[in-house]
């Protein structure tokens, strides 16, 4: 183990981080505003959200981070430290089990609808130095929510209501699988534009923010009530896959592992991790390296999950009990025994992940093993088995039984 940190430390580009000269800290750069505005940032629900802390005094070496939720009054926000959560814990629902804060930045692991509100970096004196409106949407396949909404607020004020309503689209992803039939995905965003919106909110256009934004009056009740108010669209696709190719490692890399015995290793090797999980509670899969912006999809076995078949639609009265977020994970709701298998995801169009999944009974549940669906499977496969060996066998006997009684009685008779 030394020698291999030894070499390494040899190896060209491996270094420590070293700030480069005439670099000046970005916190010099950037300087508090004197009057706390809230900086507007929509997601859809399931992304991992990175909030940065993008001003401090120059005096301040650490800072805290505060969360309270829309139109909540000052006395209710409470702090958040890195001791809380860590974010490892990301099956829990609750929101400091899946914050982490890392450096001066926030990190908010799987975001739900219920973790918008007012998020603030300061000191521990509550100081405050900087803030961000988050907003998180539910995003479905139909804008039926978003249609209710403005009709009940047409039927509020008699008129159109005094806001236009849009959505923002990101880009369409890639195709999510190639060499098979896959799906190109495409998230939108709910953006309110109005007179009326509160002066200390501001986001990358002038009076517009997300639909789900503090800034939206209280009079605007249809609006504020919308809770999936982002949208996905997919669509199919089917693209060959690529001519495989090995990168090339340095030269000096390539020595080391050959040296060391690694030089066999495949480095395109597919990652391999295992789970278990209760049956009966929420459980999410996430693809290693995935981001929002990332064509992801999954497949069980070789039967592949299609957004198409398993996402929320909000004219649907049947919720789907397995679905894709709108930050690519695998979402059971709940998970039950027979979800057990081997998950694959794909990354950009590449296999990138194989997730071994276990959901097994609580001790003490009282379940009979005729309720597992593979019993009849596996009792019909032993009955069969049994049956052609008890074949077998019977043939052997009938055959020991006419060579001991018919043929050797007639060779004895012949001598």
């Amino acid at each position: 183990m030394f020698l291999w940190l030894l070499l390494l430390s040899f190896a060209p580009g491996v270094r420590m981080y070293e700030l480069p000269e005439g670099k000046n800290d970005v916190f010099i750069k950037n300087s508090c505003p004197a009057f706390l505005t809230f900086t507007n940032v929509a997601y859809a629900a399931g992304v991992t959200v990175e909030l940065a802390c993008l001003c401090k005094p120059h005096q301040v070496h650490s800072v805290a981070w505060f969360f309270r939720k829309h139109h909540e009054k000052a006395e209710q926000t409470r702090a958040f430290s890195s001791h809380d959560g860590g974010g490892h814990n990301t099956q829990r629902h609750d929101l400091r089990s899946r914050l982490k804060i890392r450096l001066f930045n926030l990190l908010i692991h799987r975001a739900e609808v219920d973790d918008s509100g007012i998020y603030m970096c300061g000191s521990i004196k509550r100081d405050f130095f900087y803030a961000y409106d988050v907003d998180i949407q539910e995003a479905e396949m139909s804008s039926t929510g978003v249609v209710k909404a403005v009709a009940a607020d047409r039927k509020r004020w008699g008129e159109p209501p005094p806001y236009q309503l849009t959505v923002a689209h990101h880009p369409w992803s890639v195709c999510d699988r190639c060499g098979v039939p896959g799906e190109q995905v495409r998230l939108g965003v709910c953006y309110v534009q109005s007179k009326y919106l509160h002066v200390r909110y501001h986001g990358s256009r002038k009076r517009m923010l997300s639909c789900g934004s503090g800034a939206v009056p209280g009079e605007f009740a249809g609006l504020r009530e919308l809770k999936s108010a982002a949208t996905v669209e997919v669509r199919e696709c089917h693209v060959a896959c690529p001519t495989p190719s090995k990168t090339k490692s340095s030269s000096d890399m390539r020595a080391i592992k050959d040296f060391l015995g690694l030089g066999s290793l495949d480095e395109s090797a597919t990652s391999l991790s295992f789970q278990n999980h209760p049956a009966g509670s929420d459980l999410t899969i996430s693809c290693p390296g995935a981001r929002f912006n990332m064509a992801v999809a999954w497949d069980r076995g070789s039967e592949p999950i299609y957004r198409l078949k398993h996402a929320a639609r909000s004219n649907d009265s049947a919720i789907p009990r397995i679905t894709i977020d709108g930050g690519n994970n695998l979402r059971f709701k709940p998970a039950k025994v027979e979800d057990s298998g081997v998950y694959t995801c794909w990354l950009q169009g590449e296999r990138a992940a194989e997730v071994h999944l276990l959901v097994h009974d609580l001790w003490g549940n009282s379940r009979s093993v005729f309720d597992d669906p593979e019993f009849w499977d596996a009792l019909n496969t032993g009955l069969k088995v049994y049956g052609v060996m008890s074949g077998v066998f019977a043939g052997l006997l009938l055959i020991k039984t006419v060579v001991q009684f018919v043929i050797e009685p007639q060779n004895a008779h012949d001598d």
